[in-house]
């Protein structure tokens, strides 16, 4: 399809936008800024590595974990009403970080942020897609809400940082509140409630609940396990059968329940099944391609962390400037070819890496770059393609499919990436140095990611072919 030449505009809707805006600059916001307080609360709260890691860990766990849950909830009970309830429990999550006295209350207090987060991120792709009702306005709604939230992202640790230097680690969390409490303001005044016409009415399937939030929670614990336990350890390897397992369960109670979770013949619509997939190969290769730069710069051209945090500024430029591109690509292919373009884009972005990456840098900022770029259009097209593809009643849903086919994606790139050279380098990963064999698992690592996402592309471009 191909979007008429004009130049509507968003600004009747501001209240809401700008609630929107403020869910997806928490969620981007949230572990940035807190990353760069890890060495200050081990410090304070005398927390171990593993205990650090799981700070950041428990919050990202549970949030992709109760996703599903909380869209199926959402189509049934309202989207605006579970969206603000949401926004109330971040608030009074983050004020809780007063009370911090110890690493594994600071944990219980994230997992309750990952909760918050499930609530209130899959609600602002599908609120964003009702406020309007044409396609055009609807992916300037998304480029602009996540435009703040990258934004965030990128200015996040910066900001994070100086404010370390006057204030306390916790101030970093109460930043949640005033945000929160703008979100709520301007859903509250911006979005007319739910009507109930407009909602799921059938009974939730509780089984299937239970069986895909603990195959999402233990496809995301895999990778963390693999870098704690190494490859060598039964621990990995038992929960990714054990993942496999409910997975499998998951799917055969879906396929025989009267009111599944999630009717299986909506995701195999072509706009949900491609979006799903181009959405997943841009996670995969965004976060897979972030961390194994992210060690060659060190590793390999022997850069200082903060030469490497610079070194991966073409990937933020582009992320936050690429939102201008995505309405002008639009209107000239349309938003099925733009959803191809961009897949293509990080295609080409992991295959440039792959071959050339260990040339130098340049080669490197050209990857980074490609990859960003096709990520920037792909999180609007792809998600704005699965809401297209849906019921008026199964948006929510599908907003928390397209995030939690992201999250899944991203904790596969970076566990596929460390594995590889955890094969390599089963001792410590600063041998890498000195070693003549860390360019070689490198490019084995990219050229994994690479064939993994192109069949992913793949599949998205087949399937977004078939007829509807």
């Amino acid at each position: 399809m191909r979007f008429p030449v004009q130049s509507p505009s968003l600004a009747g809707k501001w209240p809401a936008l700008a609630g929107l805006s403020a869910v997806f600059l928490v969620e981007m916001l949230d572990n940035s800024i807190l990353n760069v307080a890890l060495p200050t609360i081990g410090r304070e709260l005398s927390a171990s590595t593993t205990t650090l890691q799981w700070v950041t860990g428990a919050y990202s766990v549970v949030f992709g974990g109760l996703m599903p849950a909380f869209g199926a909830l959402a189509d049934r009970a309202g989207r605006r009403k579970i969206m603000l309830t949401g926004l109330v429990l971040l608030g009074l999550a983050s004020l809780a970080t007063l009370l911090v006295t110890s690493a594994w209350q600071l944990i219980a207090v994230r997992a309750l942020m990952g909760v918050a987060a499930a609530m209130t991120t899959p609600g602002s792709l599908a609120l964003a897609f009702r406020l309007f009702d044409e396609d055009v306005l609807r992916v300037r709604a998304t480029t602009l809400i996540s435009t703040v939230g990258l934004i965030g992202l990128a200015v996040g640790p910066t900001a994070g940082g100086l404010a370390l230097t006057v204030a306390p680690w916790q101030s970093l969390l109460l930043v949640n509140v005033p945000v929160a409490a703008l979100a709520f303001l301007g859903i509250r005044a911006g979005i007319p409630a739910d009507e109930p016409a407009d909602l799921h009415h059938d009974p939730i399937d509780v089984a299937g609940a239970v069986l895909g939030t603990a195959t999402i929670v233990l496809t995301l614990l895999v990778p963390t396990l693999f870098v704690e336990a190494g490859t060598a350890s039964t621990l990995p390897w038992g929960a990714a059968v054990a993942a496999l397992v409910t997975g499998t369960c998951f799917v055969v109670r879906e396929k025989t329940a009267r009111h599944p979770l999630l009717d299986l013949e909506l995701i195999a619509r072509p706009l949900v099944s491609s979006g799903l997939a181009l959405k997943a190969a841009a996670g995969l290769a965004t976060a897979g391609l972030g961390y194994l730069v992210t060690l060659q710069l060190q590793f390999g051209l022997g850069w200082s962390p903060a030469q490497a945090a610079l070194g991966m500024l073409p990937q933020v430029i582009v992320l936050i400037a690429g939102g201008a591109l995505i309405g002008p690509l639009i209107t000239r292919v349309g938003l099925d070819k733009a959803a191809w373009l961009s897949a293509a884009a990080v295609v080409c972005g992991l295959a440039v890496y792959t071959v050339f990456g260990g040339l130098n840098y340049a080669w490197i900022a050209v990857a980074l770059a490609l990859v960003a770029a096709g990520m920037r259009v792909v999180g609007v097209v792809a998600g704005t393609n699965v809401m297209r593809g849906l019921p008026s009643n199964r948006t929510t849903i599908g907003a928390a499919l397209v995030d939690t086919s992201s999250e899944v994606t991203t904790g596969i790139g970076i566990a596929l990436s460390g594995t590889i050279l955890a094969l390599v380098f089963p001792g410590a990963l600063t041998v890498a140095q000195r070693s003549a064999d860390f360019p070689k698992a490198i490019t084995c690592a990219g050229l994994a990611l690479t064939l993994l996402s192109a069949a992913l592309v793949g599949f998205g471009i087949l399937r977004g072919r078939r007829p509807e």
